[in-house]
Order: structure tokens, then C-alpha cells, then sequence
């Protein structure tokens, strides 16, 4: 294990985009700050959450995390805001029993009923079901809402500071605005203390410190004043957003490349407020299959749920580590890859100096506690080996991964027989309708002929010093360069691949032929021979 000072020290010199991150903290407090250092995410509780709520919360763990080790410890706290005050200006389609909550339209979220009729309001259901989904993935945060938050008087202070800076936020948000919207534009929603609406409608500051304001009652068309203190206002969302970072004190907080202008407003408006927005970045949006921006209302991305069904979430944790500010796909095509390229890395990871460990993605997936997993088989190879035996007897498929690693077993091997569920399911949903063995041309047969009668002379087990896999891939390489050259081997694995596998990409040969065996390999070449164009 690593002492606390290596680690220290190795963090400081990484380079590695989480502590890239948190040294922008270590020069907002040089001296350290006297309190616990505060990284936010925030949570708009209209939805559910989703794959994008796990990404901003999981990448600012792995700042978070980063920090602390840089700093051997300094304290740190997250919070995870909903902001459950917002106005229902609409009533989201996918709800059960849409038409009863028209009556409600302008409400606070904290006000509408629960349409699931679990909680005891819209929001309350949502938040649930947001903590609920960070507990699961085991985030280390604090909760707050907006609807705690206003009526207990946490963030007067800073609406006061608002009234009294009132034209100054006008003046940084006017001009971001259109002609009829600045009409009627309000850095604070009052809400009306008899209908409970949060009314978008025009202020007037008559007592900053007492924190009065007047504006005209829509519903009666009189002058009305009232306090925004204590619950009877809310901020609008960017001001909201200055208003929580100054009545917080928040460090951190990262967003989305989409609310650029967003946070560009919310700092002027906390500059003005006297305090020094937080540190973060604005990362890159994901993609779907086709390129286009993935959207919640459009329902064109993967649900984490989806992920799930395929893969581990440490797999989809490894995914969004890496390079935060390109623009990647995010569909059930990279899976595959992900959870590979997850596992290689964490394969490597014991055995590698603490400077090398520190630039390994699976270091951030794991906020520095990097389990052990012995993997045997990747799961590439599970696939090709699920799509080639076309079972989902498990008990047969795992009497496969025996032959190849005789002392694996469910038992002993947990993460390996969770891959092959994940696998099993893969296949089922993504390649089973796409496989398509060809026959080979005349030239293909010959070599494969070759191959199979080579298989039949050496089976790979009769030398103690060499692993079968490797034998038998010393096999795949001869006939290769016999009957395609030394340059053309990628020609020659392609006709592998889509005559015995029926797909354009593969395994490993030797260790495919290792673990689906060399007399069922032998049969697959005398198969694909019979069809011989």
C-alpha cells in the first residue's frame, strides 16, 4: 500500500485531468481552506435521473478525490442540490395521469402532486429516486433542496445581497436577453401567497434589508408587496445558481459544454454579489450513433439502466474518465470495447510505479481504492465464444472457460460469471441476428484446410514450457504467412473471422481456439469448407 506522502507527492506531479482539476483549488486556498473544501451538483427534479447525473456526480468524485490526495486529506464535502422550487411551467408527458396535474401548472415542484402517488409531492418522488440512485452507486454526498433550503432561511442573506445589487444583475442580464423577455425579466420569483404560484413577472426593490419587493398581481391586477425571505421567493435559475454558490460557499462545480453562457452569467451575477464563483470546466456532450448531441427530451442516447443490462458500472465509470472534453459516442456499439479496455487497465494497475497508477483511468473509477481481479478470459472472447457455441446453457459455457483455466469456476471467478451474463444478454440483443458466415474462395480454403490439418497434428498440449494458447496462435501465424505474406496477416485473420465467426472483427485466434477447443474449431473450418464458394 501506498503511504499518504508518496501518494501526495506522485498526485502533485500528475498530470491526469482530475488533478489537473484540483489544482485550481490548491490556488483558490494556497494556505488551505479552515473549512471543508465544497464541490456541488446540481439536480433539476422535472426528470429522472439519468446517465448524465451519474457522469457530472462520478466526475467530480474523481475531482474531489484528487484533491484529497494532493492536499494528504484536506476535508471536502459534496453536495447535491434539487432545485424543487422551480415552477411546473409544463406538465411532462411521460407521467401517469397527465390532465390532473394541470391545475398545478406554475406551482413549485415541492407543491405538485406525486402523479406515482408514493410521496407527497412531484418533487419528493424525484428526489427520492435521485438519492436512491446515488446510494446505489455508492457516491459519498450530502443532500439538499431548494424547498429546505429557501424556508429555513439559509440563502436570506443572499437575497438580500441581491435586492441591494439588483441593477447591477440587471445590467449583466438584460443585454443576454430578447426584446419582449426583458420585458418582463426578474432576477427573483415571487411566489403568491395565495395561489402558490412562482410568478415570472417584474420586480420593484422597496427594502433590500428587510427584503421587500412589490410588483403587479397578475391575478387582480393591484400593487402588491411582499418578502422574499424565508420561502416566499425564489431566485430565477441563474441567479439561482450565483445565489447557491455564494450562500454555500461552493468550490467546485463542472457542467456541461451546453451552459457555457450559463455559467459565464451565473459568475458575473456572483462577482457582483461580492464572492468568487467556483472553480470547474465545462465538459464535452455525448454523442449518439448517428453524431447527433444526445437529449433527454429526444430519448436518443443510452439509458444507465441500458448500460447496465450489458456491462458493469465500472465499465461505464472508465467510459466517461476518459478525455471529458471531446465529444464521444455513447451507444451499445462502444460497450464491448469499454469493458476491455476497463479490465486491461485494471489488470495492469498492481504492478505498476505510483506515478504510472495515478495516470490510470481505473485509480479515478475507483477514487483510489483499486480492487483486484483476476479476469482469465476477456469479454471479447466471452462473445465470440457465446456467438460460436449459440447457447446460453451457462453451465456448458463455463465446462468451455474450464478447459481453458482449469481452476475457474462461478465461485472462484464471481466478476468472470458476471461477464457472461453481460455477454450472454450482448449477444442476444446485438449480434445474434447479425452473424453471417461466408464461404471461402478457392485460395481461403486451401489455407484453411492447412490450418485444420496442422490443428489435428498439435494440439498445443504436449509442451510444458508453452501455453496451448500460444501454440496454437504460432499455428494461425504459419499458415498466415505461408499463404498471405508477413504483410498481409490482417488479410488473413479477416478471413477467420468471417468464415468461422461470421463477423469482420475477432479474437485473439489461439486463445479463441484454446477456449472453444481445437476439435470444435476443426469442425467449425470443416463447416466453413462445406460451403466453399
Amino acid at each position: 500500500m501506498t503511504d499518504t506522502e508518496t501518494l501526495r507527492t506522485a498526485a502533485l506531479a500528475s498530470k491526469a485531468w482530475p488533478y489537473e482539476e484540483a489544482r485550481k483549488l490548491m490556488k483558490r486556498w494556497p494556505e488551505g481552506k479552515p473549512e471543508a473544501v465544497l464541490f456541488q451538483t446540481g439536480y433539476g427534479p422535472s426528470g429522472l435521473p439519468h446517465i448524465g447525473t451519474f457522469t457530472e456526480v462520478a466526475r467530480t468524485s474523481m475531482v474531489r478525490n484528487a484533491y484529497e490526495e494532493m492536499t494528504g486529506g484536506a476535508a471536502t464535502r459534496l453536495v447535491a442540490f434539487s432545485d424543487d422550487m422551480d415552477g411546473m411551467r409544463k406538465v411532462p408527458g411521460n407521467l401517469p395521469n397527465p390532465e390532473g396535474l394541470l391545475p398545478y401548472l406554475d406551482q413549485p415542484l415541492s407543491r405538485v402532486p406525486d402523479p406515482f402517488g408514493t410521496h407527497d409531492s412531484f418533487a419528493a418522488h424525484n428526489n427520492a429516486r435521485l438519492r436512491s440512485f446515488l446510494d446505489h452507486f455508492g457516491f459519498d454526498y450530502e443532500f439538499l433542496a431548494a424547498s429546505t433550503a429557501y424556508p429555513s432561511g439559509r440563502f436570506d442573506d443572499t437575497l438580500r445581497a441581491i435586492l441591494r445589487h439588483y441593477e447591477a444583475i440587471m445590467d449583466i442580464m438584460l443585454p443576454t436577453l430578447g426584446e419582449e423577455r426583458r420585458k418582463t425579466y426578474s432576477p427573483i420569483f415571487p411566489i403568491h401567497p395565495e395561489t402558490g404560484k412562482v410568478l415570472q413577472v417584474p420586480i420593484e426593490v422597496v427594502d433590500a434589508e428587510a427584503g421587500i419587493i412589490a410588483y403587479t398581481d397578475p391575478e387582480t391586477g393591484e400593487r402588491r408587496e411582499q418578502s422574499v425571505l424565508g420561502g416566499q421567493a425564489k431566485a430565477q435559475w441563474k441567479v439561482d445558481w450565483a445565489l447557491r454558490w455564494v450562500a454555500l460557499g461552493v468550490d467546485y462545480e463542472m457542467a456541461g459544454k451546453d451552459l457555457i453562457d450559463s455559467v459565464t452569467q451565473s459568475g458575473k451575477i456572483a462577482r457582483a454579489l461580492g464572492a468568487r464563483p467556483p472553480e470547474g470546466f465545462n465538459y464535452e456532450l455525448f454523442l449518439d450513433e448517428a453524431g447527433a448531441k444526445i437529449s433527454k427530451t429526444k430519448g436518443n442516447g443510452l439509458t444507465i439502466e441500458e448500460w447496465l443490462t450489458y456491462a458493469p458500472i465500472e465499465s461505464l465509470a472508465f467510459y466517461i474518465y476518459r478525455e471529458p472534453r471531446k465529444a464521444r459516442q455513447l451507444s451499445f456499439s462502444v460497450i464491448p470495447k469499454a469493458v476491455d479496455e476497463y479490465y486491461q487497465f485494471l489488470a495492469a494497475y498492481p504492478n505498476q510505479p505510483v506515478e504510472q497508477q495515478l495516470g490510470n483511468p481505473v485509480h479515478h473509477v475507483h477514487l483510489g481504492k483499486v480492487p483486484t481481479v483476476d479476469l482469465p478470459v476477456n469479454f471479447a472472447l466471452l462473445l465470440n465464444l457465446v456467438s460460436v457455441a449459440l447457447t446460453d446453457d451457462k453451465a456448458l459455457l463455463w465446462r468451455y472457460l474450464q478447459r481453458y483455466a482449469a481452476n475457474v469456476s462461478p465461485e472462484t471467478h464471481p466478476t468472470l460469471d458476471r461477464l457472461l451474463d453481460y455477454a450472454l444478454a450482448y449477444f442476444r440483443d446485438f449480434i445474434a441476428d447479425s452473424l453471417r458466415r461466408r464461404a471461402p474462395t478457392a485460395q481461403e480454403a486451401v489455407a484453411l484446410k492447412e490450418l485444420e490439418e496442422l490443428l489435428a497434428k498439435d494440439d498445443g498440449t504436449g509442451r510444458p514450457d508453452e501455453e496451448p494458447a500460444a501454440v496454437l496462435q504460432n499455428h494461425v501465424y504459419e499458415i498466415g504467412k505461408t499463404h498471405y505474406g508477413k504483410e498481409g496477416l490482417r488479410d488473413w485473420f479477416k478471413v477467420l473471422y468471417e468464415t468461422l465467426l461470421g463477423s469482420s472483427q475477432g479474437p485473439r485466434m489461439g486463445s479463441f481456439i484454446a477456449l472453444y477447443g481445437v476439435s470444435e474449431t476443426r469442425a467449425l473450418i470443416s463447416n466453413a469448407l462445406a460451403r466453399e464458394a
